[in-house]
């Protein structure tokens, strides 16, 4: 049997039924991922994590990622650049956030903050 996304709607209304308080965003992140695996449009996405870390010696600070850059970074099966932002229910992205899914979108890809898989069917069908 192959998933459809009602299947999976179903999936995360059940879910949500089963508890009254609002997901954490590692639950929203995870909903997303699903979503983008079933979504056709997607030829590949990743997790993608900033900050940095203290070298072994204790001498330097290590940085990765970039400031601002999205939760999930992919390509769609067209080529264009997919980032997503995720965020919990009225979560806000930060200045930088917001900077960063502008850059992407400028430059023909598509980025947007997603608080539910809804929000990937939605901007991934269009």
């Amino acid at each position: 049997m192959r998933i459809t996304e009602q299947h999976y709607a179903g999936y995360i209304a059940r879910k949500a039924g089963a508890t009254a308080k609002p997901p954490l965003e590692s639950d929203v992140l995870k909903e997303v991922m699903r979503a983008l695996r079933l979504c056709r449009r997607v030829a590949w996405f990743a997790r993608m994590n900033t900050g940095a870390l203290e070298s072994p010696d204790g001498q330097r600070w290590i940085r990765f990622g970039l400031p601002g850059m999205s939760d999930i970074l992919g390509q769609t099966t067209d080529g264009r650049l997919l980032a997503i932002e995720v965020k919990r229910i009225k979560g806000n992205p930060t200045m930088q956030q917001r900077a960063f899914l502008a850059r992407v979108s400028e430059s023909g890809g598509i980025a947007f903050v997603a608080q539910s898989a809804d929000d990937v069917f939605d901007r991934l069908r269009k």
